[in-house]
């Protein structure tokens, strides 16, 4: 069975972490996706960890479970393997709604995926 390839952003995996019992869990669960994100996403998650975890519905070592499991479900891509066009694209697209979506967008035309 061939996995539908995804590229995850730092919205989505923050509402998995903040919501113990929630649908974009539940889909970070199944096994018929591949999940990619940029690096990027790691620098996001421990920038953001003391406000993802004030705002967190599980216990404090409920949460670090959860987040080696999902960490353990994404493909981390180093930005460097990601074109420079595919980027210039990525910017195009993101510049006027959030800058910060470029690297995830970029991983997304360079995958070809969704």
């Amino acid at each position: 069975m061939n996995k539908k390839i995804i590229v995850v952003d730092t919205n989505i995996v923050f509402k998995a972490l903040r919501l113990k019992n929630s649908y974009i869990r539940e889909m970070l669960n199944q096994e018929q996706y591949h999940f990619y994100a940029p690096k990027f996403l790691l620098v996001e998650i421990f920038k953001h960890k003391e406000k993802i975890l004030k705002n967190n519905t599980e216990l404090e070592d409920e949460f670090y479970e959860y987040l080696n499991l999902l960490l353990q479900r994404i493909t981390f891509v180093n930005e460097d393997i990601i074109s420079i066009g595919n980027y210039l694209e990525a910017y195009r697209l993101c510049k006027d709604i959030d800058e910060k979506d470029v690297p995830f967008v970029a991983l997304t035309i360079q995958l070809e995926c969704v």
